[in-house]
């Protein structure tokens, strides 16, 4: 018996391979819960939903109309909505002195405008029922990412929402809605592969292992345990950002000072 037999969840940003949400996805699926897989990348969301034994649709989350077509779909596919997650982002950075309007407007649009109409529209399709809304957020929305910065956009954004679903949260926990966030930290995941073209480097590892408590990078199968708990009957928690990332926020992330360091004291002979 799983955790989330007879449990309906609808999951945005499960389209590519080996991310956040499709371990989240593949995770809920296996804890007995029917499953809607959504993104603007619909070939690929249809073929992992087939994978894996899921229904799926096309959406964009930049755009409202899209969002609550996927509640509406939801509804018609499994008949409610118990719980929502948004694993959706874009790690856009680049200096702050060049960082562009262009580029600015679409980390909003995604990542704060497109994550707010989420949350709208899943709580309307829960008011009647309750449910638990489940927002992907990151450490770095207390913690900066480098003293050299570049992704100030990417945590202002990330922190924004953040506010919001303490907000939501307050005004709808009495209706039987939670509404909380994950914090990931420096985690394996194509996002993360493409910030270094590849592999993340070994120098990255390393001083990552050094300056996180728990010593390793996180893993996107410790995310969906965190939103397996948090989807689950068993969560009595609402409007908290829960901190999966080996206790990161208690240090630093690594700085590029770090490399170094690396070259002259850890890196193998």
């Amino acid at each position: 018996m799983g955790q989330l037999d007879g449990k309906a969840a609808v999951i945005i940003g499960a389209s590519e391979t080996g991310n956040m949400g499709q371990a989240i996805a593949r995770r809920y699926r296996k804890e007995g819960a029917q499953v809607v897989v959504a993104s603007r990348k619909a070939e690929k969301s249809a073929a992992f939903a087939k994978e894996i034994g899921a229904f799926s649709t096309a959406c964009d989350i930049t755009k409202k109309d899209d969002l609550f077509a996927l509640a509406d779909f939801a509804k018609q596919k499994m008949g409610k909505v118990d719980i929502a997650v948004n694993s959706s982002g874009l790690a856009l950075g680049g200096p702050f002195l060049e960082f562009g309007e262009k580029d600015l407007d679409t980390l909003i649009a995604l990542q704060f405008k497109g994550s707010f109409f989420f949350l709208q529209a899943m709580v309307a399709a829960m008011l009647d029922t309750g449910g638990s809304i489940i927002q992907l957020s990151s450490a770095v929305a207390q913690r900066s990412t480098t003293v050299d910065g570049g992704f100030d956009a990417y945590m202002g954004t990330k922190a924004g929402i953040d506010h919001v679903v303490r907000a939501v949260a307050n005004q709808f926990g009495r209706r039987g809605i939670r509404v909380n966030t994950i914090a990931a930290g420096h985690t394996d995941t194509p996002m993360h592969h493409g910030n270094y073209a590849g592999d993340i480097p070994d120098w990255m590892k390393a001083c990552f292992a050094d300056a996180t408590p728990m010593g390793r990078y996180g893993t996107c199968e410790d995310i969906a345990a965190a939103a397996v708990w948090l989807a689950s009957d068993e969560c009595f928690m609402t409007g908290e950002d829960m901190q999966v990332n080996g206790g990161l926020t208690l240090r630093r992330n690594p700085l590029k000072d770090d490399l170094e360091r690396y070259e002259r004291e850890w890196k193998p002979a």
